[in-house]
């Protein structure tokens, strides 16, 4: 037997063996990062799903707060039944840091905006929207993150034709209080 041509039969078999470990494991991350990145998409839309329907609530509750017997509750249960809780939780294990910081960020503006209602914040008083446009520009700091993360392309205001995220200057509750705050001071 020739030690040369075991050597090279044995060292082939070493460099398929090798070459088809090193596939496998670039093809079973390749799948893990198409795995994880889908997992965040449906968490971040369902994050923002959530946070939306809590806020029509809130809203709704604002405009017909004289109505509901306990703001407390029903604006708690606004949070409750959109299910912003379950699917914050989840956001925190699946998300990046990045995007569970801006999450956290837009939850705690939504909660402020949830205390205002329970407080009595009606949909034209200045409480609710001291609250509500600093929830909107979170809202959007939100989607800016997620769009960057997973599309690399950011909106901007200046694509829909406005200046901020936050709403103030498509708000007449607000155009107006700015009007009238500049003409007291005239």
């Amino acid at each position: 037997m020739q030690w040369g041509t075991l050597v090279a039969t044995l060292g082939g078999g070493l460099i398929a063996i090798a070459g088809t470990v090193l596939a496998d494991r670039l093809r079973t991350r390749q799948e893990y990062r198409r795995s994880l990145q889908a997992r965040r998409r449906d968490v971040y839309t369902e994050f923002i799903a959530a946070a939306g329907l809590a806020h029509t609530e809130l809203r709704r509750l604002a405009q017909n707060g004289a109505g509901a017997t306990d703001l407390e509750e029903a604006s708690r249960l606004a949070l409750t039944d959109a299910r912003v809780y379950e699917v914050r939780e989840r956001l925190f294990l699946d998300a990046s840091a990045r995007i569970a910081g801006t999450g956290q960020t837009m939850f705690e503006h939504l909660r402020a905006l949830r205390k205002a209602v329970a407080g009595g914040a009606g949909i034209s008083s200045s409480e609710f929207h001291d609250v509500y446009h600093p929830y909107l520009d979170a809202v959007w700091a939100y989607r800016q993150a997620v769009r960057d993360e997973l599309e690399g392309h950011v909106l901007t205001p200046t694509d829909f034709g406005w200046s901020a995220w936050d709403g103030r200057e498509r708000c007449p509750h607000c155009v107006q209080r700015a009007a009238d705050t500049a003409s007291g001071q005239s």
